[in-house]
């Protein structure tokens, strides 16, 4: 009888979670501990700056260490989710945890990114009066550029007619704007597919703790927006896009060409940093089967954590990636209490379309 007693004890003991934490732990040094290379490739950033994220987490977002879970090991399956899209199951068997677990931190790291939005979210300095940029200095007082951008979502087949796309596809229309470095000044997610571009940013600007725009500063966007204060569009009508501006098709021919060219050019930092946002994140390009709320909220930890990469890595590998590539229109589908000092309004006015038409004119001139 004592022998069967100290078998089954024995067979306890041999599957505890004390026994599987090292290795468990091995696993997680292998992943995050080894390598940049390896840490990039899992976790799209290298071992110190996900050695920063881990610390911030733990000083200021609320992150602490379980039970048998370090605040690593939650940050490393967070990040996971996000960078491959891998379900609860996926990351369970990688990780050696249970589907509960997994998806109890998934919350508690989302909650403390988005937490420090705060400090991960830039902020935008206008383009200087003796600014040389190629690029920008044509746009004194420019503070970046915004672009939508539809993200894949699962809803019930109830709501489906108010997220599809005019391509069809079940969608989100979400509002991004940046600076001139690719970090991400504002995002608004949440809104159906089948929602206007004008519309998302007119509910942006007229959020409390909306998107603010100074008066006298301003954003580039393209036609597919109103332009109005704060908000530079190109002229409709115009040749625009970068692929028409090769270097085999014939130079600027008026004023409203060359204001076009010169816009385009500006304005492709959004369009890059997009591109980079969905090469990096595969959650943003696949459809997860989270709640809306949740989805909304995912989207929103993938955009700090971005510029959180951007701001701790000097060489971003996706990025690298991205200069390889052509230089086209990626995303040519798309079609606090209210101050004096902002913009509030995206109603176009003949003021801001003569701004336009002196811009056009100086730089023909110039040129």
């Amino acid at each position: 009888m004592d022998k069967r007693k100290r078998k089954r004890t024995d067979e306890v003991e041999t599957y505890s979670m004390i026994q599987r934490i090292p290795d468990q732990v091995k696993r997680l040094n292998r992943m995050v501990g080894v390598t940049d290379i390896d840490c990039i490739e899992n976790l799209r950033m290298d071992r110190n700056t996900f050695g920063r994220l881990c610390l911030l987490l733990r000083q200021l977002g609320g992150l602490t260490d379980g039970k048998y879970v370090s605040v690593e090991e939650q940050v490393a399956m967070f990040v996971t989710t996000l960078a491959h899209h891998q379900k609860n199951r996926i990351v369970s068997s990688n990780f050696w945890r249970s589907g509960q677990t997994v998806s109890h931190y998934l919350h508690v790291v989302l909650r403390g990114i988005l937490k420090l939005h705060g400090i991960f979210l830039a902020k935008p300095e206008p383009v200087a009066e003796d600014s040389n940029d190629p690029n920008w200095k044509w746009f004194k007082g420019c503070l970046g550029a915004l672009d939508g951008i539809y993200i894949n979502v699962v809803v019930p087949n109830i709501d489906k007619p108010r997220y599809r796309t005019r391509k069809g596809e079940i969608c989100m229309n979400t509002l991004a704007v940046c600076d001139q470095n690719m970090k991400f000044v504002y995002v608004l997610s949440g809104w159906e597919g089948s929602a206007a571009d004008s519309r998302v940013l007119r509910d942006a600007v007229n959020r409390v703790h909306g998107l603010k725009v100074p008066r006298g500063n301003y954003y580039l966007c393209d036609n597919d927006y109103t332009n109005s204060e704060g908000f530079l569009s190109p002229y409709e009508g115009v040749r625009y896009h970068m692929k028409e501006w090769g270097p085999e098709c014939e130079r600027p021919q008026n004023a409203q060409e060359m204001f076009n060219m010169r816009h385009t050019k500006a304005r492709n930092v959004i369009e890059r940093a997009l591109e980079i946002m969905k090469m990096r994140w595969g959650i943003l390009r696949n459809a997860p089967s989270y709640p809306v709320k949740v989805h909304n909220r995912l989207i929103m930890s993938c955009f700090l954590l971005h510029n959180f990469i951007r701001s701790e890595m000097v060489h971003d590998p996706i990025e690298e990636l991205i200069d390889e590539l052509p230089t086209v229109n990626v995303y040519e589908e798309h079609g606090d209490e209210e101050e004096d000092g902002f913009v509030d309004a995206t109603e176009t006015s003949p003021e801001w379309n003569q701004t336009r038409d002196a811009m056009a004119q100086a730089m023909w001139t110039e040129s």
